[in-house]
């Protein structure tokens, strides 16, 4: 028997995935154009007013991914692309009073941004989590968010030099940009198939989960989950200093006023993670499968550590680098929101769903991202955002790689008890 029976599971799989990519790119579209603005020269009681944006942003997701440990994990299947539409037009509103709210009282309307959509990423993974494609239309909604990321912040950047919009309006203009083709990929969304008998028994069946469910699950896996969050909160914490900074990282190295610089470096990270995660749709054996995410996650840190240290001792250009950096942070983070926790589930046959265990990764990763951004400004140090993020990310590879080879480890152990205690049932 192949990998997929018949041409129908190819087809409802290149569907969903297409359907999937193209609803979250547009709901990215009302989350970070505002990253492509610098607010030069405007403070908060001392604090750089960007940063100040940038935190209350992510505290509201912050607070949407430890509320969402629960909602996510008991969330039903029906109602879905109400849900969806609903807080991503409460995340829009506050765009348009965040341009009408004079500085500093509009810094409010990014925590009640951040909130709605920080609860979107779960709600569009239950779509097609549990299937036997879910490999690669989990990739291609994982990615999503690195052409996203280029993609709508070119957008922004493109009507602030064409139409002369201001820093504050671009969010929401952006937004209306993309609003109706929104619809549209939520109703294309609303048309996927639920997973079949085969997808069922292939990868475990995917409910929604009750308070003791979550805790069993917790206590099963706990030295492996510790160690998944490690990882994730390193990825987290550099791929949004990345993400959020780019710009000012890109003006330090010399590159102004280039809105295409940013679409420029992300569509090949894109397309690159894309091939290789989605790929791992071919390896049938859930637990080869994990191992090799496992794999993955190691070369992403390596590739981020290597050309760091390239760059700064000037063998690699800064486009270069970002790109390269990029695809290595990346490869870390890519598989625990595509392909990792969904082949953990599984390996193991465990009852539960993937949103419940993203969901748990995502908060205490950005309880790290805000950590540092609040600690910068705290403490008032003076960063060039190029130093101090190259020289972090080698230290982070290297840590990162051991914790990433000790859940291996982990996880390998548990499964050969597992198999143990099957062969002595039999």
């Amino acid at each position: 028997m192949g990998l997929f029976k018949n041409n129908n599971q190819v087809k409802t799989g290149l569907y969903a995935a297409i359907a999937v990519f193209l609803a979250y790119t547009m709901i990215f579209g009302f989350r970070k154009s505002f990253t492509v603005a610098t607010f030069d020269g405007i403070t908060i009681a001392g604090y750089s007013y960007k940063t100040v944006l940038v935190i209350c942003q992510m505290l509201g997701y912050l607070l949407a991914k430890f509320y969402g440990i629960k909602y996510i994990s008991e969330l039903k299947r029906t109602g879905r692309g109400k849900i969806i539409l609903i807080l991503t037009a409460f995340a829009w509103l506050c765009w348009l009073l965040f341009a009408l709210i004079p500085v500093p009282y509009n810094i409010v309307f990014l925590f009640l941004n951040g909130f709605p959509l920080g609860m979107l990423w779960g709600v569009v993974f239950s779509y097609v989590e549990g299937r036997r494609s879910t490999d690669f239309i989990g990739a291609t909604l994982a990615v999503s968010f690195i052409f996203a990321s280029g993609f709508v912040k070119s957008v922004g950047a493109w009507l602030m030099v064409n139409f002369g919009i201001s820093e504050f309006w671009v969010p929401f203009y952006t937004g209306l940009a993309f609003a109706l083709p929104l619809l549209l990929f939520v109703y294309l969304m609303e048309q996927i198939p639920p997973p079949t008998a085969d997808d069922v028994t292939y990868r475990a069946e995917r409910v929604p989960m009750s308070k003791d469910d979550r805790r069993n699950f917790i206590k099963e896996f706990l030295g492996g989950l510790i160690a998944c969050v490690l990882i994730y909160c390193f990825a987290t914490i550099f791929r949004d200093i990345r993400d959020n900074f780019g710009a000012e990282m890109w003006k330090e190295m010399g590159f102004f006023n280039q809105p295409a610089i940013f679409s420029k470096t992300e569509t090949p990270i894109t397309l690159i993670v894309l091939v290789l995660i989605g790929s791992m749709v071919l390896i049938k054996n859930n637990f080869t499968a994990l191992k090799t995410a496992h794999y993955f996650i190691l070369a992403g840190f390596i590739l981020a550590g290597t050309c760091t240290i390239l760059f700064k001792i000037n063998y690699l250009s800064p486009i270069w680098w970002m790109t390269l950096v990029g695809l290595g942070l990346y490869m870390v983070y890519i598989p625990f929101n595509a392909v990792f926790f969904d082949r953990l589930i599984s390996t193991f046959k465990y009852t539960s769903n993937v949103g419940f265990l993203i969901y748990i990764a995502d908060s205490f990763g950005y309880v790290g991202s805000i950590g540092v951004l609040m600690s910068k400004e705290i403490f008032k140090i003076q960063l060039n955002w190029v130093t101090f993020f190259s020289n972090s990310v080698v230290i982070l590879s290297i840590v990162g790689g051991l914790i990433t080879l000790f859940s291996l480890v982990y996880f390998t152990k548990k499964y050969q008890k597992l198999t143990t205690l099957s062969s002595r049932a039999a």
